[in-house]
């Protein structure tokens, strides 16, 4: 199994939809200018792409044209949790064969397992995949089934290919004790804007950050000088970026990511119902607070 870790920012990719249907080129163009902004990896059709509201087909072609347009300039992640064992399996299964670097797979959602039973999950896809990378997806906002520092250790330990942890729970506590796991080979990355820079202080390797769907710029100079020790510049990007969720809501409205998104020049359409469209003033509103504030592009 090839696999190498990932440092720096993850980009949870919006999906771009042209009315009912997907828009590749879209797609293609927004994956080419967070490429150009020196983002370290993609991860498609997690919540921030809309996943669970998109067709089997629709997943399957999105993961092979991610693959295709990163064209193997930065690793592709592609989330492929479901609410069933064998849907997982499937579309996992299906990452690998299209070229993905590794899958990410959140617990199964709707229904509270035991832990037991997460085990379960977990080990049958990894079984069924022993020659791809697979990372832990934990996010308690979605689902009721937690990933707790005792599973991971106990996945880890018995599937060589469980490589990595996305943590989007905001807490740190069991990405700091995943570090150490498979001899220090482990990839730890968490999934809250908010802990960029309190993540690299315990020595995290990377961040999934929605943000950086429309602040790249930010969100990777935040992490590169938290990287390099530089604290006092680091906490004044950290501070910027918490201002940046607070206008647009730190991914509870996917339509004002995706609006921010085409004031930049990169349309990616509107979100999937149910999820609602923010009207033309809080779009404009939410432009003109980040340009206040120097968020595009960064400016010290």
């Amino acid at each position: 199994m090839k696999f190498q870790k990932i440092t720096g920012v993850i980009v949870p990719l919006l999906t771009a939809f042209k009315g009912e249907h997907v828009d590749l080129d879209a797609m293609a163009g927004l994956i080419d200018f967070l490429i150009e902004r020196r983002v370290a990896g993609l991860f498609p059709m997690g919540t921030t792409g809309e996943g669970p509201l998109m067709t089997t087909e629709e997943r399957r072609q999105v993961a092979e044209w991610t693959v295709k347009c990163a064209s193997g300039r930065v690793p592709v992640i592609i989330h492929t949790g479901g609410i069933g064992t064998a849907e997982t399996i499937a579309l996992t299964q299906h990452a690998r064969d299209a070229g993905a670097d590794a899958a990410a797979i959140v617990p199964p959602y709707f229904y509270k397992l035991s832990n037991e039973a997460i085990y379960d999950h977990f080990s049958a896809v990894a079984n069924a995949t022993p020659d791809f990378p697979i990372y832990l997806y934990n996010n308690p906002g979605v689902t009721p089934n937690i990933i707790s520092t005792e599973l991971v250790t106990q996945l880890t330990e018995a599937f060589p290919n469980v490589v990595g942890l996305k943590d989007s729970s905001g807490s740190l506590g069991t990405l700091f004790a995943s570090r150490s796991l498979q001899g220090g080979t482990f990839n730890s990355a968490s999934g809250s804007d908010s802990i960029v820079l309190a993540g690299q202080a315990i020595g995290l390797d990377a961040c999934v950050s929605g943000n950086a769907n429309f602040v790249p710029e930010l969100v990777v100079e935040t992490l590169s000088t938290a990287k390099r020790g530089d604290l006092e510049a680091a906490r004044i990007l950290q501070a910027r970026l918490d201002e940046v969720r607070r206008i647009l809501g730190d991914g509870s409205d996917l339509s004002l990511f995706k609006a921010i998104c085409a004031k930049r020049g990169i349309p990616v359409g509107d979100v999937r119902a149910p999820l609602r469209k923010a009207s033309a003033e809080k779009i404009s509103a939410c432009w003109e607070q980040l340009n206040a504030i120097q968020a595009l592009p960064i400016s010290l």
